[in-house]
């Protein structure tokens, strides 16, 4: 029973609407109206601009490192057992809230956020690398989604490249957790993919630092 409270109380903090209160209270607008109709924190980027962008991206990662850090320390009864795994399975309940929201109809954003918060609580080595790969891969294209793809796709590949020689000692769940999520993830940006082979996709180009730098 305590396992399942926990989840749930994960999935419903992941739930929490960021990008459509901050949409609807800024702007008076449902964010899943406007520019590319995801309830993510680049959307609000793009549509409220970068300040609002921030406050949406930083609450979003804020509820996966809560539902991994927070929620599985709750005073509810739990099998010994289930303590190492608790809060990778908590981390995942708040990504599927994120993308899946019980509050807004079931259509959320992308659990990219929430996804990089909850694997900084549990695995900071390996998210910090998958950071250095979406800051490469934003920096180079200019487009988010590529950054949040190649981010994705390193994370399960850190994880377990370094779970001998760093020294850490990572549950064998948190390697297929995070292959399942970088899947997750890559069916979640599906529409993006599909605009990227047709070469539609939204760039960015002040992003794109090396433009800058042959100037």
């Amino acid at each position: 029973m305590g396992i399942a409270i926990r989840l749930l109380i994960a999935y419903l903090l992941g739930a929490f609407p960021t990008a459509i209160l901050v949409s609807r209270l800024s702007r008076g607008i449902d964010l899943r109206t406007h520019g590319s109709g995801n309830a993510g924190a680049t959307n609000a980027w793009r549509v409220l601009g970068w300040r609002l962008g921030l406050l949406v991206l930083v609450v979003d990662v804020a509820k996966g490192a809560l539902a991994a850090a927070a929620v599985p320390r709750l005073p509810l009864a739990l099998p010994s057992e289930a303590l190492a795994i608790m809060p990778l399975l908590c981390g995942v309940a708040a990504v599927v809230g994120h993308v899946f929201p019980v509050y807004t109809g079931f259509r959320g954003g992308k659990g990219v956020a929430t996804a990089g918060g909850m694997l900084f609580a549990v695995a900071p080595i390996p998210m910090a690398l998958a950071l250095c790969a979406f800051l490469l891969a934003v920096t180079t294209t200019g487009m988010i989604s590529v950054g949040s793809l190649a981010a994705a796709a390193s994370i399960p590949i850190w994880v377990g490249v370094l779970h001998t020689p760093s020294g850490a000692r990572y549950p064998s769940l948190l390697l297929i957790l995070t292959s399942v999520l970088a899947l997750f993830i890559f069916w979640t940006h599906r529409s993006n993919i599909q605009r990227l082979f047709r070469g539609e996709e939204r760039c960015f180009p002040r992003l794109q630092l090396w433009r800058r730098l042959l100037r």
